[in-house]
């Protein structure tokens, strides 16, 4: 059995309902989030084997329903790899701008139960409920509550672990997907923890695991009867006490909300290297298109334009300008990414991947957007608003710059996926 597989396999089913108490900490993951949104209007493909990626030579696995991972597919591994390993799949390219709308919908649930949500991703949050007990009821409900709202509201499943710390939920929801809830009462979290394999903690990954494992601490229980200087001694200070500490259940970190960005972006892969400086400048058209949407959709502006350009021979280079004032603009985006890739000297050198992101992110309020461009009342911001509006009425791509009207054929001739997460 593989890493990813012994991390994910379900625990055994809970008889008698656990003791909750104590457990205000819900982790919530959605379940194959991409394949599950993309079922919504698919649902022919319900019960097939799906992936959601890109589809080229170099495109990489986003999403993999259940029935694929049964072959051995998981996300981030090479589209290539996928179909070897699971012929019959189901393809589907991503649609980030879907996805995001209905994450937005399911932050609007939590947000209706308590305000203390902490998002790690679009599929996945830690909630505090410990202020919402008298009002809904105990945590276990309230985790019962959030996945039938899911469910009637935006029609696909999550998993939820209830546990006492952040670490321990997030370990639960894991352990009951998908589509179960979990709760680990607070004095049964070593009896819970020991038994789990060692990459089950975090911060091991498979540099360290190969330490643990050449020590002979094969599971979470191995490494609590360690010594702490052992360990310290073996994997560094720090990662020793971290990783002893977690193995006891100890996890001091609370749920922190409102956790903006600290920065938006969106990069592409080709699956063939590109040299036309004509065909570049139009990524980076297309990606600005799409950050700018994003900044707006999060209420959010940005100083600092950067762009990420790798080489056919895979070193990359990064260049970034900060503004005067900040923007959400993706026309403005668009001219400092376009002045950046000039500067860079590479206009003529295949590269295999670009990327534009902001930074320095600040609420996006009126007046700073008036300030960005100096703009009048009406212009470009109002353009831009407009595709917003269509993109959500009609879908993503509704409306898109002219220089973004391309053949199917042409465009999916080289490009390929951006890497993504999926629980």
């Amino acid at each position: 059995m593989s890493r990813k597989q012994q991390l994910h396999r379900p625990g055994p089913q809970p008889g008698p309902p656990a003791d909750d108490t104590g457990c205000g900490v819900l982790h919530v993951d959605m379940d194959a989030f991409f394949v599950s949104v993309e079922l919504l209007e698919r649902p022919e493909l319900r019960g097939h084997p799906v992936v959601v990626g890109g589809a080229g030579g170099r495109g990489v696995v986003a999403a993999a329903s259940y029935e694929a991972r049964k072959f051995g597919v998981h996300s981030a591994m090479p589209m290539s790899r996928a179909r070897r390993l699971c012929p019959q799949a189901v393809v589907l390219p991503p649609r980030h701008d879907r996805y995001a709308e209905v994450s937005a919908g399911v932050r609007e649930i939590f947000e209706s139960i308590t305000p203390v949500v902490e998002p790690l991703a679009l599929d996945e949050a830690f909630l505090d409920v410990s202020g919402a007990l008298k009002r809904l009821g105990r945590s276990a409900e309230i985790g019962r509550m959030i996945r039938r709202q899911v469910a009637e509201q935006q029609g696909i499943t999550c998993s939820v672990g209830v546990a006492s710390t952040k670490f321990v939920a997030k370990l639960a929801s894991t352990r009951c997907k998908p589509d179960g809830l979990l709760v680990v009462p607070a004095d049964g979290v070593v009896g819970f923890l020991h038994p789990l394999p060692v990459a089950a903690l975090w911060g091991v990954g498979e540099r360290t695991e190969q330490i643990l494992t050449r020590l002979g601490l094969h599971t979470v229980g191995d490494l609590a009867a360690t010594p702490l200087d052992t360990l310290r001694r073996e994997v560094g200070e720090a990662a020793g006490e971290h990783l002893h500490n977690l193995a006891w259940g100890r996890d001091e970190r609370s749920v922190v909300s409102s956790v903006r960005d600290k920065s938006i972006g969106a990069e592409e892969t080709f699956d063939v290297d590109i040299a036309d400086a004509v065909t570049i400048r139009r990524e980076l058209l297309r990606l600005s298109d799409r950050v700018g949407a994003r900044l707006r959709g999060s209420g959010q502006a940005g100083r600092t334009i950067a762009v990420k350009l790798r080489r056919d021979d895979f070193t990359t280079i990064t260049r970034a300008r900060t503004l005067r004032e900040p923007t959400d603009l993706a026309r403005e985006i668009y001219a400092t990414a376009c002045a950046l890739y000039a500067a860079s000297g590479l206009e003529y050198t295949p590269l295999r991947l670009v990327g534009v992101r902001v930074e320095n992110l600040v609420p996006a309020d009126s007046t700073t957007r008036q300030m960005a461009l100096g703009e009048p009342e009406t212009g470009w911001r109002e353009a831009e608003q407009a595709m917003d509006l269509a993109a959500r009425r009609f879908g993503a791509g509704a409306v898109r710059p002219a220089a973004l009207v391309r053949p199917d054929g042409e465009r999916q001739a080289y490009y390929g996926k951006e890497g993504a997460r999926d629980g």
